[in-house]
């Protein structure tokens, strides 16, 4: 049993996870069923079915959670329950909780201060209730040790995948419908991620300004990304550039996962110098898609990467400037980036990922 993580339509990571998750895990032999808070009646919310409604609402649970200890749990007709995103209350079946890093403590700063206390109380309680963690990173485990005081010996590592249709070569003819739909030229940098401070959007925007001017007439910058906290003077500084007559273009709408598949494989250079990431799947998507790498130093990131992008500072724009230009000119770099970065993404799918959680409920129900 999964509960998926749903946010308005749109997938976020942990959306992303949680469908995968759903797809995926059927083959690594679980039967599986969708739960998920509030309680839908079905249909489909973003790109994930909803099977079913949980047995009571989330707010009910929690509320009696606190209010009488003693209650009964609430049954559900599961051997394992899975929580892809914090919310757990109490359960007559074991728990398992992804918690995919700790960020509303460790760093407040980037979390929108509305929701930052209620994320700090549910993962605390998510750290505490479930029967065992899984994390997608040794970075996040040290993080989740220190922020929630869990017991390592209660977290697995099961990092994060990309679907088999990124490990193949998209129809050269649908690229190009793409990029010509979206005023794009191949051979351009790249982002995707949503528009936050973490991501470090506005320090790419200024590495790339500062690039040759011939570089920039040459290749675009193109952001693929929704608006998210705290984004309204990046997104000025981008319209900016682009009325002054820069090469940056702004997809904010993109959704298909095929359209997004042909926007990476008519990249030059992927750029991903976020300041914090419990995973990156980005990352991983660009490896498979035969992008060469440019990412940060700090966090998960270079236990994702290992070795096959080019890191650099997040915080020195001069630093991610000049990996841009080294991948977008250097053909043997690209070449032993693309290499390395393909073989990367070899290890990460999502099919790896449903048998390693697999193995985590089998060694949760057989303690």
């Amino acid at each position: 049993m999964i509960e998926p993580g749903l946010t308005g339509g749109r997938l976020d990571g942990i959306g992303v996870y949680t469908d995968a998750m759903l797809r995926y895990l059927p083959g690594a032999g679980c039967t599986v069923t969708a739960y998920a808070w509030p309680r839908l009646r079905g249909g489909a919310l973003g790109d994930i079915s909803v099977g079913q409604p949980m047995p009571q609402s989330f707010e009910a649970a929690s509320l009696r959670d606190l209010l009488t200890p003693r209650a009964n749990r609430v049954h559900m007709p599961a051997d394992i329950y899975h929580a892809t995103d914090y919310r757990i209350v109490r359960m007559d079946c074991p728990q398992v909780a992804t918690l995919h890093d700790a960020l509303p403590i460790s760093h407040p700063e980037w979390c929108r201060p509305g929701l930052r206390g209620v994320k700090n109380w549910l993962q605390r309680k998510a750290a505490h209730k479930a029967d065992h963690v899984i994390a997608m990173s040794h970075f996040a485990i040290d993080e989740l040790v220190s922020c929630f005081g869990i017991d390592p010996n209660r977290i697995s590592v099961v990092p994060n995948g990309v679907d088999d249709a990124w490990l193949q070569v998209p129809d050269t003819d649908a690229v190009a419908a793409t990029l010509r739909a979206n005023g794009l030229r191949a051979g351009y940098f790249l982002f995707v991620g949503t528009l936050q401070p973490r991501k470090n959007v506005e320090r790419l925007l200024a590495a790339y300004l500062q690039l040759p001017a011939a570089m920039r007439a040459e290749r675009q910058l193109v952001i693929v990304g929704a608006a998210g906290w705290l984004c309204s003077e990046l997104l000025r500084r981008l319209a900016a550039a682009s009325e002054n007559g820069e090469q940056v273009v702004w997809l904010n709408t993109l959704t298909s996962g095929a359209a997004l598949r042909h926007v990476y494989a008519g990249a030059g250079v992927f750029v991903f110098a976020s300041l914090y990431e419990g995973f990156g799947i980005p990352v991983a998507e660009a490896f498979a898609a035969g992008v060469p790498v440019v990412a940060s130093n700090t966090s998960s990131l270079p236990e994702v990467t290992q070795g096959a992008a080019l890191e650099v500072d997040p915080l020195d724009v001069g630093a991610i400037g000049a990996a841009m230009l080294a991948l977008a000119r250097d053909e043997g770099l690209r070449a032993r980036c693309i290499a390395a970065g393909r073989m990367r993404a070899a290890k990460l799918t999502w099919q790896e990922s449903a048998r390693r959680t697999t193995a985590v409920y089998h060694t949760l129900l057989s303690s």
